[in-house]
């Protein structure tokens, strides 16, 4: 007889969310960040990219990192398979998001291959930040469709508008993106081990920056989880007493 597997657990750290406290939330989200595809589609055209190349971007890749990465290294004269290969390795971090998600939306298989489109950093944290599984669903649905829409809209204006919108740093826009998902980060950080692994990774990340590809330095921030684990691991072993030992 085939043994039973455990059914997934959903976490439940606080009372039940409203629909609509979900919704406003995820609208809040995909809202400012949405914005920020004026940014990539000024950066886009600047970079030497035709309307029609830029709106693909946002079309087909939809991960706005991994869109910034390509143009910045397009516009800095890079070599376009380099451009596109950090562009590539700055876009795997979404898989590990799936990975997670599938086990938390659970969603029917017709459907998952139309929410991977969705899989990014923002839906994934609107989504992890819910108290159960139909919260969790409500919130990526609407934070992914929102962002998605508004994403692309504002990337077709601002490639539209490039030459009167002039350096994408005056405006601050691309700033926006990373600006929301440290917003919602910062409060699930609750312990020691938490915001350890979070300061390891921001050390890692700007570090490497000037050194590494674009794209990589976000990778070996990765590693900063499991280097904390270690020393954590580590440390408990040499503050456990001799006799638990033996």
């Amino acid at each position: 007889m085939a043994e039973k597997t455990a059914p997934l657990v959903i976490r439940d750290d606080g009372p039940a969310k409203s629909d609509a406290a979900v919704v406003r939330d995820a609208l809040g989200v995909g809202i400012a960040v949405g914005l920020s595809g004026f940014a990539f589609g000024v950066t886009a055209a600047g970079s030497g990219l035709t309307l029609l190349q830029a709106c693909a971007l946002s079309l087909l890749v939809f991960t706005g990192a991994s869109q910034f990465a390509l143009v910045g290294a397009l516009a800095a004269g890079g070599n376009p398979f380099t451009a596109a290969a950090g562009a590539f390795f700055l876009g795997t971090r979404n898989a590990f998001y799936g990975l997670r998600l599938s086990q938390l939306l659970a969603l029917p298989g017709p459907l998952r291959p139309f929410a991977a489109q969705w899989v990014i950093d923002e839906t994934t944290a609107v989504a992890l930040a819910q108290p159960d599984r139909r919260a969790a669903r409500l919130g990526f649905t609407v934070t992914g469709l929102t962002l998605y829409v508004l994403w692309n809209l504002t990337t077709l204006l601002g490639a539209l508008g490039a030459e009167a919108l002039g350096d994408t740093a005056a405006w601050g826009l691309d700033a926006a993106g990373p600006a929301v998902f440290l917003a919602l980060l910062a409060p699930m950080l609750r312990t020691a081990t938490e915001r350890a692994t979070a300061g390891l990774a921001v050390l890692l990340g700007l570090g490497l920056l000037p050194v590494l590809p674009a794209g990589v330095p976000v990778l070996a921030a990765a590693l900063a989880a499991p280097t904390v684990l270690w020393l954590r691991g580590r440390r408990a072993r040499h503050d456990e007493p001799k006799e638990r030992r033996r």
